[in-house]
């Protein structure tokens, strides 16, 4: 079991994390939205949240100012931290806005808001965990697709936390982080999500 444990940190990558969460959001609205205006909030997310940062750390890697996608050292998370914010807002000012897609972008909001509390962490030489970050937001936000839409989403919500579990596990074994920077992660991708719920649930 040992040896599967790293899986769960790269398969579960927090990059994934702004396309799973359309995905999702997309499956339990698919009667809302036609396939071509799915697929075209699919391809900008692909885009902005996964192909330009990846594009991004390869010339950071290039120029000797990160080692790994994981970014385990404090200084070398700033600089992709602020790119994310930067496409973010992007996003939910010119994509993702709230007149046609309040739930999602909510999340994305949440997202900044989480984004800009793990930066600003970094200054106090604290680092929280983005893999819980994105986890703890992802499942949450799930939480509230099945209030909001009022559909029984027990088992992929089940499913969540049964990944959040390995996810930690996955970054205990591997030396990653300490409890502490587990916790502060999954606590800085729940709050927000859960604030943000009061302007679309």
């Amino acid at each position: 079991m040992k040896k599967l444990l790293p899986f769960f940190s790269y398969f579960f990558h927090p990059i994934f994390i702004p396309l799973v969460g359309t995905l999702l959001y997309l499956l339990f609205n698919a009667d809302f939205f036609p396939a071509g205006s799915a697929y075209l909030l699919i391809f900008q997310i692909l885009i902005i949240t996964v192909f330009l940062p990846m594009a991004f750390f390869y010339l950071l890697k290039t120029f000797g100012k990160v080692d790994t996608i994981m970014l385990s050292d404090v200084n070398q998370r700033k600089i992709p931290l602020l790119l994310q914010m930067i496409l973010t807002m992007v996003l939910i000012t010119q994509s993702i806005t709230v007149d046609r897609f309040p739930e999602l972008h909510y999340f994305f909001f949440a997202g900044l808001i989480t984004t800009f509390i793990a930066f600003a962490l970094l200054f106090l030489k604290v680092k929280s965990s983005i893999h819980m970050i994105g986890i703890s937001a992802l499942t949450y936000f799930v939480i509230g697709l099945s209030m909001h839409n009022q559909l029984n989403m027990i088992y992929t919500i089940a499913t969540l936390f049964l990944v959040t579990g390995f996810i930690a596990s996955s970054r205990l074994y591997m030396k990653a982080h300490s409890i502490n920077e587990l916790i502060i992660g999954y606590v800085i991708g729940m709050v927000p999500q859960l604030a943000f719920w009061y302007f679309w649930l």
